[in-house]
């Protein structure tokens, strides 16, 4: 049998995050409390990690748009708007601090997790041709974007609090 310690942790992060997309595919992201939950019912964290480093990687290590807190600068998950996680898509936006001229790292290697969760590393592969890639907001081609600071002219010469005041006083 094999037990947390014998594979990383970010590693065992992204098995769990894997296997919630597998089991729901309806759903695009996850809380952290969702995946804190399958790691726990899978058993993939000790007790003294679940304390000290599960948060940390979930909020910062793994999280692609989020600046690296280390030197390691996976890119395994993505936080979306709503402020959950999903699987890393490559395309996505990544924060700069994660550029590298290595290869990052975005899913387990194959040998370095056991054998029953090599079907994981298939699934993404799927996943990832099935899934549309994913692109970054392009503002040129938003017409709503594209309004911004089109009316600052109008508020040039009064500040908003001596505006609200003035507001405040006619009534």
């Amino acid at each position: 049998m094999t037990r947390p310690s014998d594979f990383r942790l970010a590693d065992r992060l992204w098995i769990a995050v894997a296997l919630l997309h597998r089991e729901l595919p309806h759903r695009k992201d996850f809380s952290r409390n969702e995946i804190r939950r399958k790691v726990d019912e899978l058993g993939l964290a000790t007790v003294e990690e679940r304390k000290k480093s599960v948060n940390p990687h979930l909020s910062q290590h793994l999280v692609a748009n989020e600046p690296p807190s280390t030197t390691k600068k996976y890119r395994m998950l993505f936080q979306t708007h709503h402020g959950n996680l999903r699987l890393y898509h490559p395309g996505d936006p990544i924060d700069d601090g994660r550029q590298s001229h290595q290869s990052p790292k975005y899913a387990p290697k194959r040998d370095e997790i056991p054998t029953q969760y090599h079907p994981l590393l298939d699934w993404y592969e799927t996943w990832i041709q099935e899934s549309p890639e994913i692109s970054p907001v392009n503002y040129e081609d938003d017409p709503l974007l594209r309004l911004r600071g089109s009316g600052r002219h109008i508020w040039a010469d009064e500040h908003a609090d001596e505006y609200v005041e003035n507001l405040r006083r006619e009534q």
